[in-house]
């Protein structure tokens, strides 16, 4: 069965060979799987309503969805949920990988100040999964995210904030977790 995956990407991410989002993208489009990997504008110099603006051009285009969102996107997601944008309701499922906390430490992405997230509706089944090390969300995942939002996050040991530089290229268990939404997910 083919499934239709929506990869967002984070702060200062162009979308690197290297990047294990990169290496997901390849794996799911070589088992035949629509996959929309796009570059966000401006990666360096963000602006919340734009990216909200492509999240929603790609959420209203036809079809149902897994969306895949690590870093900065993950906020973005969560300011797409609090103002209820359209196409919500065509997501499958959702996995925020690596959320941050450390917003009003760089003022490139201070804008994207958190919403309320507590209360929060979920538009679909979510995951969150962080590495316990990550520089970006220094109170942890579970704290800042997971227990606001009523869920239980995947804490990975030693995976920093997931990228290269912490060994993120090929990471099968987010392959197999695209594949049947119900592996968890491991360290690389």
């Amino acid at each position: 069965m083919t499934s239709s995956f929506l990869i967002l990407h984070g702060w200062q991410n162009h979308r690197p060979q290297g990047h294990w989002q990169h290496w997901l993208a390849d794996r799911l489009t070589s088992r035949g799987h629509d996959v929309v990997y796009p570059q966000l504008p401006n990666p360096d110099h963000p602006e919340l309503e734009v990216w909200l603006g492509e999240f929603e051009r790609h959420l209203t285009a036809p079809g149902r969805r897994i969306v895949i969102a690590h870093s900065l996107a993950t906020v973005t997601w969560l300011h797409a949920l609090h103002r209820r944008l359209p196409g919500l309701d065509s997501v499958d499922r959702a996995l925020l990988v690596s959320p941050v906390t450390t917003l009003a430490a760089h003022p490139e992405i201070a804008g994207f100040a958190l919403p309320p997230l507590t209360g929060l509706t979920l538009a679909s089944p979510t995951r969150i999964t962080a590495g316990d090390d990550d520089p970006y969300c220094p109170e942890g995942a579970q704290r800042a995210y997971a227990d606001p939002l009523a869920l239980t996050a995947e804490i990975l040991p030693g995976a920093g904030h997931l990228t290269p530089d912490e060994g993120y290229g090929p990471w099968p268990s987010v392959l197999e977790w695209c594949l049947d939404g119900e592996t968890e997910l491991t360290a690389r």
